[in-house]
């Protein structure tokens, strides 16, 4: 059966983004993170404009899938209780009582639905425009078998925290409220490790890349962080893209 339309777009235009993003990496113009589920049947249009974000190749874009939908009778292939308590953590430093999904969450700062793509991308300037976007310098690149990540100077203090992803998954729904659907899954995180803390000065990190290693498919995004009084995740200072299989030597 032929592709759809959209969905070639969206192909070519990931091509063309991975080879943009793919060895040493740019400055991105914001970070989204949508939290999604497999079992929530108001997701799969989020799933859907988060495959158009990827393809846009200007942001950081990570998907989350939460586990709290599992209940309904699918449990989500990709969802864990980490991915959870991130978003918990964003609704405390935002002053929320509650979470829902598709959620956005734009530069560690504000949110919007996860189905609204010009909202999305708007919220991504507004923050530029009003000086919270991602003003710190972040570089990472693949370098033999380690991966570098150089950070510049600036003011405050903030965690350097690495979101490893897998860059495209399908996944058949069996049960649940998505029952029947056949979903695509881009840059859907399976691991959030903090690597090192950044005071305002310039630093470089090395860390070993075989993690990367797991597929072609995988990367990972640097993000410089702050944190709220109880370590929960606050405004993201600085972040970029690493895609797996690319080498600078």
């Amino acid at each position: 059966m032929p592709l759809p339309v959209r969905a070639v777009f969206i192909l070519a235009s990931l091509l063309i983004a991975d080879g943009v993003l793919a060895g040493e990496s740019r400055t991105p113009k914001g970070v989204v993170e949508l939290f999604t589920s497999q079992g929530c049947s108001s997701c799969p249009p989020a799933d859907a404009t988060f495959g158009e974000l990827v393809a846009q190749g200007d942001v950081v874009a990570l998907s989350y899938h939460v586990d709290y939908w599992n209940y309904l009778g699918w449990a989500d292939t990709l969802s864990s209780k980490e991915n959870t308590e991130r978003q918990y953590g964003y609704a405390k430093t935002m002053g929320r009582s509650g979470v829902y999904t598709p959620q956005a969450v734009i530069n560690g700062r504000d949110h919007v639905k996860g189905t609204d793509l010009s909202g999305i991308n708007g919220k991504v300037e507004s923050l530029r425009q009003n000086g919270q976007g991602l003003n710190i310098p972040v570089t990472a690149a693949m370098r033999g078998d380690e991966i570098e990540i150089e950070i510049g100077e600036g003011q405050g203090e903030a965690e350097v925290v690495v979101a490893y992803f897998t860059k495209r998954q399908q996944i058949e729904v069996t049960k649940g409220e998505n029952s029947g659907k056949h979903m695509d899954y881009w840059h859907s995180v399976y691991d959030v490790q903090s690597v090192g803390m950044w005071n305002g000065k310039s630093m470089k990190l090395t860390l070993p890349g075989k993690i990367m290693g797991k597929s072609k498919k995988d990367g990972c995004a640097i993000l410089l962080q702050a944190s709220g009084p109880s370590g929960e995740p606050a405004a993201i200072l600085g972040a970029t893209v690493l895609m797996a299989g690319r080498k600078k030597n």
